[in-house]
């Protein structure tokens, strides 16, 4: 089954990176599945002050920007983020090729 992937590297402002990571991992792991994602992998970086995760979606990139934008829309995201500081300083977010293995 084709599947699109996602990968999103964060440089977090300084000094949040705790709070980063509890709030993640709090409500990424409830919201993101429960709107047709996978959250296929995420890692800290410490020392860099460093954030990075890859989510998933099945179809091809298309099916998945439409699926971001019903994300991005949704209650639950609205849910997660209400009254919470901005801790990322600088988003890299991109569509990989999976081909490349």
């Amino acid at each position: 089954m084709e599947k699109t992937i996602q990968l999103r590297r964060y440089t977090l402002i300084d000094g949040e990176y705790d709070a980063f990571v509890a709030w993640w991992n709090e409500w990424m792991p409830r919201v993101r599945p429960a709107l047709g994602f996978t959250i296929e992998f995420a890692y800290g970086i410490r020392e860099a002050n460093r954030f990075v995760w890859a989510v998933s979606a099945p179809g091809d990139a298309d099916a998945f920007r439409a699926l971001e934008e019903t994300y991005l829309a949704s209650a639950e995201r609205a849910a997660a983020f209400d009254g919470v500081p901005q801790r990322v300083a600088e988003y890299d977010i991109a569509l990989v090729d999976d081909r490349c293995a």
